[in-house]
């Protein structure tokens, strides 16, 4: 098996998709452990609208397990991620999960995206304690009580939207709408968002909920133009990001427009397919840039891009590395009796630490992982501005 995976590659591969090398023959423990493995299991959408997210998070994941596998492994065990596909359909991450589970004997799950299909999946993580790590998933509801479970690793989307809204009323801006997927993620989020603006005194104008499948979005842009708010902020995830801008845009109306880290992925493809309108949008970014090579982190997952032949870069697939390291990190800690109990314990001993410069902050009372929270403007060409 290659150690590069197009993203074409990935859609012709079939639901289920093993990561690395190829599987050991050995017979695994109900644990997912053996003498020379350990088998995570992870179920993210691989097909559809929202694809970029699952097949990116994926490959950042895969490129720092193929650089531990490499340097030969955790205390002399190679990680095996074994993936299936859920579509966005948080129906098909639980059927996954209870796969995962029950079949494959997983050691651990990560790699999960989209607060439905982790609400879907963490009963069964829990019934069954098995560890549920780095989801792609910032809502505030998985953060607010610890789940000796559940680690994350990315800031949550309280702090997203805390910077976007603290931002706002800095520069002025004291009345918004708010443009939300309608889900889950997008309607726990809105009350996070309007909490915030009250907050900070800022007007929540409207709200509009767009379907997550949605290809036109003409009448939320001719009510905002009614609305005529300060700012417009984004709650959504991926291409239903650029249905609206491209709706909005046409308006020929001209309020800033914010979004969530998860709001665009494909960077380039958007830029191209929104013919310039990317241009001016600010999101928040909870990485670095992928290009930032000053940053240890940067370079270190730029080197192994380059050494293992990953083609796809992007903020997504940074994160994906990052969560992967954090999750190595916990495994050595773990010890080589390695359990699940071991593994959490070793998570929790990380305290507050910088992985290549990257915080993260760990311990019994606390599994939220980072706090970075940056924003920055897209160009026309879909680079990111600071």
């Amino acid at each position: 098996m290659t150690t590069s995976i197009s993203r074409r590659a990935l859609m012709a591969g079939g639901a289920a998709l093993a990561l690395g090398p190829v599987l050991s023959l050995a017979v695994h423990a109900d644990n997912g452990v053996t003498d020379t493995t350990i088998r995570i299991g992870q179920s993210a959408v691989f097909s559809g609208p929202a694809k970029d997210f699952g097949v990116d998070y994926r490959a950042g994941i895969k490129l720092h397990f193929d650089r531990v596998n490499k340097s030969g492994g955790i205390h002399g065990r190679r990680i095996e991620l074994v993936s299936y596909d859920d579509a966005y359909e948080p129906a098909k991450t639980a059927a996954n999960t209870a796969k995962l589970i029950d079949e494959d004997k997983v050691f651990a799950l990560t790699g999960y995206v989209a607060t439905g299909n982790l609400a879907a999946a963490m009963p069964l993580a829990e019934k069954a304690g098995v560890p549920m790590f780095a989801p792609l998933v910032g809502t505030s509801s998985f953060r607010a009580k610890t789940n000796r479970y559940l680690f994350h690793v990315r800031a949550g989307y309280d702090l997203e939207l805390r910077k976007i809204i603290s931002h706002l009323s800095t520069i002025g801006i004291h009345s918004i709408a708010v443009v939300y997927q309608d889900s889950a993620f997008g309607k726990s989020n809105l009350a996070t968002c309007e909490e915030l603006a009250a907050d900070y005194k800022v007007k929540v104008e409207k709200t509009f909920p767009l379907a997550i499948a949605a290809e036109d979005a003409k009448p939320l842009a001719a009510g905002l133009a009614e609305v005529k708010p300060g700012a417009v902020v984004m709650i959504m995830a991926g291409r239903q990001v650029e249905v609206f801008m491209r709706d909005y845009r046409a308006t020929g109306v001209g309020a800033p427009l914010y979004t969530l880290s998860v709001g665009i992925t494909d960077a380039a493809g958007s830029a191209k397919r929104l013919e310039g309108k990317l241009a001016g949008l600010v999101t928040a970014s909870i990485v670095p840039p992928p290009q930032a090579l000053r940053i240890p982190i940067v370079a270190d997952y730029q080197r192994d891009r380059a050494e293992f032949g990953e083609k796809i870069d992007s903020y997504t697939a940074l994160e994906g590395y990052i969560a992967a390291r954090v999750m190595a990190e916990g495994l050595r800690r773990a010890g080589k009796a390695l359990t699940r109990d071991s593994f959490i314990a070793g998570l929790e001993s990380i305290g507050s630490t910088r992985f290549g410069d990257f915080p993260i902050e760990y311990s019994a009372k606390n599994h939220n992982g980072s706090t970075f929270v940056d924003l920055e403007m897209y160009t026309r060409d879909g680079q990111l501005r600071r």
